[in-house]
């Protein structure tokens, strides 16, 4: 990975979810299969990185109205153009389906057993933790090549990092909900009610923000799939969708691509479809990718696109927050290719 200023705060927020993922381990074996999870998740902490010029620094959670005034819906963001594939043994987009969100449905069998929407050897593609350098790229390389897409769930701080590449998750046509504000497990006793609220609309917040104020698909996955059943209550309120997933790669503990592609397969071969959890913050999934789309086509499995009816309306504290607190950049950091360029000579 390039040596960027900020790479040790980097490290220590890899760090930070790396050690969530082992709790995440643990709480799977344990509650695997319950509708809504109650039992406490193992506190961890995220080191305050320090944001990049052009990003949002870290700003004091806000506490969210214990009631939600309803605001007009935001207008859908402008579809981009869609390319013509020029892969014609690409895998593709076997349908797309539109999800009204209202009352917060729950998708994925792992806790929600009630929408059962896919067919026989039909997958949804499911990304987690970024956007993140290097990796996030791989991966939106993979899916163009494939002509295939998936839904990205980036965790607020992360899209703040970078916008840019966050952007360009949405310019390809991807589906962009949220992950909380720093992957915090919302089981976690310690946090109050209101700091649990804090890290759901405050990374809703940041999504927009980064994304240059297109609000994100009311779409939401709990950190280490802990599901309190408060904030399940809550997000009805809000009428954002909870994903669970139907069987999860477990790439953030794999020891090489290889085992992503054997673990995904195995488990998908088994279910015979399924809603497919991995992550584009892990290096081992953007090397895996390529060969288990490829996988997925020669088994037979068709992608699914799934996208929002409308987008989520986030609340006016939480953006009004991040616009306040945004920096202007006083150096640019774009490499230099992209700031000049010889046009004659």
């Amino acid at each position: 990975m390039e040596n960027r200023p900020n790479d040790g705060k980097r490290a220590a927020a890899r760090g930070a979810i790396d050690r969530e993922n082992k709790m995440r381990i643990a709480a799977t074996l344990i509650f695997a299969g319950v509708v809504s999870l109650s039992a406490p998740g193992a506190a961890w902490s995220q080191t305050p990185p320090a944001p990049k010029a052009a990003a949002a620094p870290q700003v004091a959670p806000a506490a969210a109205p214990t009631a939600v005034a309803p605001a007009p819906a935001p207008a859908p963001a402008p579809a981009p153009a869609k390319a013509a594939c020029a892969n014609p043994n690409a895998l593709g987009i076997a349908r797309t389906v539109e999800i009204d969100t209202t009352g917060g449905p729950g998708f994925g069998f792992e806790h929600f057993k009630q929408l059962d929407f896919l067919r026989d050897h039909e997958v949804v593609l499911t990304f987690d933790d970024g956007p993140w350098p290097v990796n996030t790229p791989s991966v939106l390389k993979t899916l163009a090549d494939e002509c295939t897409t998936g839904i990205f769930f980036p965790i607020g701080k992360h899209a703040t990092y970078e916008p840019e590449l966050l952007k360009k998750v949405l310019e390809a046509g991807h589906t962009i909900g949220s992950h909380t504000w720093s992957h915090e497990t919302l089981t976690n006793k310690k946090l109050t009610e209101d700091q649990r609220k804090d890290e759901i609309e405050k990374g809703f917040s940041a999504v927009k923000w980064a994304l240059g104020g297109v609000s994100p698909s009311p779409f939401f996955r709990f950190p280490a799939l802990q599901h309190p059943p408060e904030m399940v209550t809550y997000l009805g309120t809000r009428n954002i969708a909870i994903f669970s997933c139907d069987l999860d790669s477990f790439d953030f503990k794999a020891r090489n691509a290889q085992q992503v592609i054997d673990v995904t397969m195995k488990k998908l071969d088994k279910l015979g479809k399924g809603i497919i959890l991995m992550h584009d913050f892990h290096k081992h999934t953007a090397e895996a990718l390529p060969e288990l789309l490829h996988r997925l086509k020669a088994g037979g499995y068709k992608v699914v696109k799934m996208i929002a009816k409308a987008p989520v309306q986030t609340l006016p504290q939480y953006d009004e927050e991040l616009l306040k607190e945004a920096k202007l950049p006083t150096v640019s950091d774009r490499p230099v290719s992209s700031v000049v360029q010889t046009i004659s000579e």
